[in-house]
């Protein structure tokens, strides 16, 4: 069995079985991913070499397997390229052969991703770099991971400032990137400039000359038909927190028919992390619908920005679908107010035929020490399903250090349905 070799958490006050899979400066990579290989046997992590400094160009971080079966954990490669809250990237393809991350090739401070054979220890550099793999695991997406560090620091890579560009203006030659796998080849699939004036309906940006635009975060949906990702811009002579916007967009792999799913006026009221549902057509996030309030609800709104609706009142953190079944696992950041203010950021399972939740766990987010932590080192529980549906994995702190665990969900999800 999975997870026996694994000592056993408990005291997050759960009320499901949880082991802690890694520990030491150690994380999985997302929400929109699960580090469990495609046959179930490995876990895939990044360990990070400090938790309290900001990340250094050229400093290396470590890609780690472990064998869920045997508990067995080794370092298999070395990666330059990556951050604080997503590491390096780490995901694996369609087989336990095919591990993808990014590095940094520091005599040309050129970002790239490698392929991995866990087995073998054969790599392969290619093109452009990796946010996610596609569904049928032929192409890889990603924004520009350099220049995102203008808008937001975690989600990218580090290099010296004099390689870290600037967009400014709706540019052409920073955007969206597809790389095929079988080529090792990328191309960029839209532009911001393409972006800014193709995508419907209009985003209404009348002089973008001034102003500063990136891309951020991209993923496909499950049938690999359709991407999102973020376009954000903000005028760098406003220091208001409101400068900044954002826009939820979606597009076709080739870079055709932009959608805008969510507007930056919509966005201002409120509202974070999207998620592709099972359908590939609709997505879930956080967002701000209602009047008078500044709480958010879970919404689900289809890739055009049509049938955009509240399915749970009560919105937070890192929301998914389960692939299968009509539930949603979230967790929240610790000062939310589905939280008990302590800490700790409860892990929960929304009901949507009864609109009902339950709290998992109450999940450790932040160390008892004085170290007073950044927004770049915050600890984000991030729980991600696992392709079929019975585990989650999900980040947290344990000893004041950040560590992964795990949980084997079918006997609550066979008691739910």
């Amino acid at each position: 069995m999975p997870f026996s070799s694994f000592p056993r958490v408990t005291d997050f006050e759960a009320t499901i079985p949880i082991v802690r899979l890694a520990s030491g400066r150690i994380i999985h990579r997302f929400f929109d991913t699960s580090p469990i290989s495609p046959s179930g046997r490995y876990v895939a992590l990044f360990r990070l070499p400090n938790e309290t400094r900001p990340p250094q160009p050229g400093e290396s971080g470590e890609v780690v397997v472990i064998d869920l079966f045997s508990g067995q954990e080794r370092v298999v490669a070395i990666s330059r390229g990556w951050e604080t809250q997503v590491g390096a990237n780490v995901q694996w393809c369609h087989a336990d052969t095919d591990l993808f991350f990014n590095d940094v090739d520091v005599a040309t401070w050129t970002p790239h991703a490698v392929q991995l054979d866990i087995f073998s220890g054969a790599t392969r550099r290619l093109d452009g770099t990796v946010f996610t793999v596609s569904p049928d695991g032929r192409q890889l997406a990603s924004y520009n991971l350099a220049t995102s560090r203008r808008i937001q620091v975690g989600y990218g890579v580090v290099l010296p400032e004099a390689h870290t560009p600037r967009n400014r203006g709706a540019v052409d030659t920073d955007g969206l990137f597809v790389t095929d796998i079988a080529t090792g080849k990328a191309k960029m699939i839209a532009s911001i400039r393409d972006i800014v004036a193709r995508a419907a309906p209009s985003l209404s940006i009348d002089h973008p000359e001034p102003l500063e635009f990136y891309c951020f975060q991209i993923r496909w949906n499950p049938a690999g038909t359709r991407l999102m990702s973020f376009l954000r811009w903000f005028d760098p002579t406003d220091p208001s927190p409101n400068a900044k916007r954002l826009a939820l967009l979606t597009l076709k792999p080739d870079g055709s028919d932009i959608r805008v799913a969510v507007s930056a006026t919509q966005y201002a009221r409120g509202g974070h992390h999207p998620m592709w549902c099972p359908d590939g057509e609709h997505l879930t996030l956080n967002l701000n619908i209602r009047d008078n309030t500044s709480e958010l609800d879970l919404v689900q709104v289809r890739f055009d920005g049509s049938d955009l609706h509240s399915i749970h009142p009560r919105g937070s953190g890192h929301p998914s679908m389960h692939p299968t079944l009509p539930f949603v696992l979230t967790d929240a950041y610790p000062r939310e107010p589905v939280t008990r203010q302590d800490g700790t950021a409860p892990l929960r399972l929304i009901d949507l035929r009864s609109k009902t939740e339950t709290v998992l766990a109450h999940v450790p987010l932040t160390r008892s020490d004085a170290v007073q932590l950044t927004s770049e080192h915050r600890v984000d529980a991030h729980p991600s399903w696992d392709r079929t549906g019975r585990y989650i994995v999900f980040n947290g702190v344990h000893e004041d250090t950040r560590a992964v665990f795990a949980a084997d969900m079918s006997a609550w999800l066979s008691t739910a349905r």
